[in-house]
């Protein structure tokens, strides 16, 4: 590759695992990044509590495979990878921590998996330090255990480029192309548009060394998420432009939008920055964010003057394709879209970190290396503030769903029955109903649907206190809860037949 067609060479000089004693290099190497994983699995179930309820998006995912309630509406923008990852638990179990515990070990299997990938390109240590910059941030613990597919494709973006490069490296190494598919497969059934995204420089890659195996391996791979989401645009929304105008409009409008502010006003803990208003967080909370580009500059620097540019290059040009759509071209934020270019990032990051702290002949700079010691330490205070601000308050909404699906149990709404309104989408999955709604971002029923339906099964309509209720349910009884007011439909026997 150019600037580094021998990489295995150049890392023997640096460090890398070329240079590591033999097997007990290799050895040592291993059981640093499974550190590091187990580490990140460990934390999140301490930090997340794998008690907390299943938020919005979550219940959408799961109730397609679930044993607690029926299927939510699945608009345009979504992809079935979440709910094919999380089938083998909720397709029988309803338990919340039997999930999280699942996806928590499974989510630092594939962060090891990842690293794992990128040994012989980089230190063994430079890799753990990436792992473990990555998987401080509040974003990556609250996600690790959640059943979102932002974290899954970041993890398959550094799989997938890692062994791009080393099947441009070597054209020998027999797994690295499974590896490509495999990687390239993850994104794409997680969120096909995101997939496009990062593989543009792939693809560019692969053209650039004349590897067209290596083009038809990503391409194949893509092409299993990709042609699965197609298919359904053709089958469930008139075809693949209609689905992209109707997911266009969910999200708001796709277009020209500098979000860039959006995403730092996110840092705080907003989970979705929707509309995104008030002031910028503290500088403390947006230090590392803006510190990112600056330390990935200068790992390219390093990179480019260690003559080994593409293995650095690849996930810079991967992290900033994956980051454009969400800072400019997108109406709001939310912290987890970023995740993919976070961790693409972490590895040029970790390798400038290295670079700062450490002489030519590996001796330590002292002062440089208390200067990073005590700017980590404030950062990892910050991540955990931000995220135990987080945890606790969803947890405090998630309660609330809670309470108004224990309500209406009390209220005579259980299974089948019908839920509308605000957050019906979730409550009806702690309820264990259907959700409908006649406008907004899941359309998926009529009133008069709703209606026909209110005289079969136990309906209820959702809205805020204070707030106007769905027309078509102002005579209903209304009846409060937990940030809501429920308004129920006469009793099915006391309408008739249907």
């Amino acid at each position: 590759m150019a600037h580094g067609t021998n990489a295995m060479s150049v890392g023997a000089r640096r460090g890398t695992p070329a240079a590591e004693h033999g097997g007990r290099g290799r050895t040592r190497g291993a059981w640093l990044l499974a550190a590091v994983a187990a580490a990140f699995t460990v934390a999140q179930l301490v930090l997340v509590r794998p008690t907390l309820g299943l938020g919005w998006d979550e219940t959408v995912y799961v109730s397609q495979n679930s044993a607690q309630a029926p299927p939510a509406f699945f608009s345009a923008p979504r992809a079935r990878g979440v709910s094919l990852l999380v089938a083998p638990i909720t397709s029988w179990s309803t338990s919340t921590e039997l999930l999280r515990g699942y996806l928590a070990l499974l989510s630092g299997l594939g962060l090891l998996l990842a690293l794992r990938v990128w040994r012989g390109l980089f230190p063994a240590r430079v890799l753990a330090a990436a792992g473990a910059l990555f998987a401080s941030l509040w974003v990556t613990l609250f996600y690790g255990p959640a059943a979102m597919p932002n974290l899954w494709v970041a993890l398959g973006a550094l799989a997938c480029a890692g062994c791009c490069l080393r099947v441009r490296a070597d054209h020998r190494d027999r797994a690295a192309p499974w590896g490509v598919a495999a990687g390239a497969a993850l994104m794409a059934w997680m969120r096909p548009t995101d997939a496009v995204w990062i593989a543009l420089p792939l693809l560019a890659l692969a053209v650039a060394g004349r590897r067209v195996r290596l083009g038809l391996v990503l391409l194949a791979g893509l092409a299993t998420g990709v042609g699965q989401w197609v298919i359904e645009a053709h089958l469930a929304f008139g075809g693949l432009a209609e689905r992209l105008s109707e997911g266009s409009r969910v999200q708001g409008g796709l277009g020209w939008n500098i979000a860039v502010d959006d995403q730092l006003r996110g840092l705080v803990g907003r989970t979705l920055c929707r509309p995104c208003t008030g002031p910028l967080p503290h500088p403390a909370v947006i230090a590392w964010w803006c510190l990112l580009p600056v330390l990935a500059a200068a790992g390219l620097a390093v990179a480019a003057r260690a003559r080994r540019t593409t293995p650095t290059l690849l996930p810079l040009a991967c992290a900033t394709t994956a980051a454009l759509p969400y800072l400019f071209l997108i109406g709001y934020a939310a912290p987890r879209f970023l995740l993919p270019a976070y961790l693409l990032l972490a590895i040029p990051v970790a390798d400038a970190l290295f670079h700062l702290v450490t002489r030519a002949d590996g001796r330590c700079r002292p002062v440089a290396a208390a200067l990073v010691a005590v700017g980590l330490a404030g950062h990892l205070a910050v991540q955990y503030a931000v995220l135990h601000r987080t945890v606790d308050r969803t947890a405090a909404d998630r309660r609330d769903w809670s309470r108004t699906a224990s309500d209406l149990h009390r209220l005579g709404v259980r299974p089948p029955c019908l839920l509308t309104g605000t957050d019906a989408i979730p409550v009806a999955f702690y309820t264990g109903c259907s959700s409908a709604n006649p406008r907004g971002h899941n359309v998926n029923a009529t009133e008069a649907g709703i209606l026909g339906t209110a005289r079969r099964i136990p309906t209820a309509a959702l809205s805020r206190p204070g707030g106007p209720p769905p027309p078509y349910a102002r005579d209903w009884e209304r009846h409060p809860s937990a940030g809501l007011d429920l308004r129920l439909a006469p009793p099915p026997r006391a309408n008739g037949p249907a």
